[in-house]
């Protein structure tokens, strides 16, 4: 695949130390693939989840509150400080089993093999470069247990002729300055998932307000 001119982590970072909590005001089409995400991770019986690129933690607030069983716990990583201080705060009810921690920009974790069974990544993958999105897949793949599921949204090329709209014109933007459209261009999660570490379980497209969205769930083969 063909390499996109995309934000260095040193742009990534001052971008969403910018943008603070206004990242929430995304959450008009970003949060019903979220939705749709969570309720295809068989979140009660999950253990340990791990979010790469949390944000302000909307979505992980919204998970803890919900299905998530009370003694399983959660990991939110991302590399905006002004986005872990949110997050921390907005987390804080929940107590010790909420965590989260400022990451350099690389994709590693630190965390043991095989230390969580839920990977969460939504809205993250399309900020990347082709070389980083498969290292952030390979590591979940080394973090999750065998059997672990891998939870993706990502902006995508719209289905209909209106998304589809939104989506050229995205591109487009991206193209003309990455800063524009805050780093992020729809891209095609499928063919980026390698089919020799992951079973796909569950894939849907959802177009809210016309912004079209990839929902991926793979479960880690052994």
């Amino acid at each position: 695949m063909t390499q996109t001119h995309v934000f260095t982590h040193t742009q990534a970072k001052r971008y969403y130390d910018w943008m603070g909590a206004k990242l929430d005001t995304q959450s008009f089409y970003e949060a019903p693939p979220q939705r749709d995400l969570a309720a295809h991770l068989s979140l009660k019986t999950c253990r340990a989840i791990v979010e790469f690129g949390c944000g302000t933690a909307r979505f992980a607030a919204e998970l803890l509150s919900g299905e998530v069983p009370p003694k399983a716990t959660y990991l939110g990583i991302d590399v905006s400080a002004t986005m872990v201080d949110l997050s921390r705060k907005r987390l804080a009810k929940f107590g010790d089993r909420a965590s989260v921690k400022q990451s350099d920009g690389t994709p590693h974790i630190d965390a043991p093999d095989g230390a969580f069974d839920r990977f969460i990544c939504s809205y993250v993958l399309e900020l990347l470069t082709e070389d980083e999105i498969q290292a952030v897949l390979a590591e979940a793949h080394r973090v999750l247990e065998p059997g672990g599921l891998l939870g993706i949204t990502v902006l995508t090329s719209g289905p209909t002729t209106a998304s589809g709209a939104v989506s050229t014109i995205w591109s487009a933007l991206h193209r003309l300055s990455p800063w524009i459209v805050g780093g992020c261009r729809p891209i095609e999660l499928r063919p980026r998932i390698p089919l020799d570490a992951w079973r796909i379980v569950y894939r849907n497209c959802l177009t809210p307000v016309v912004v079209p969205s990839e929902i991926v769930v793979a479960q880690r083969l052994p």
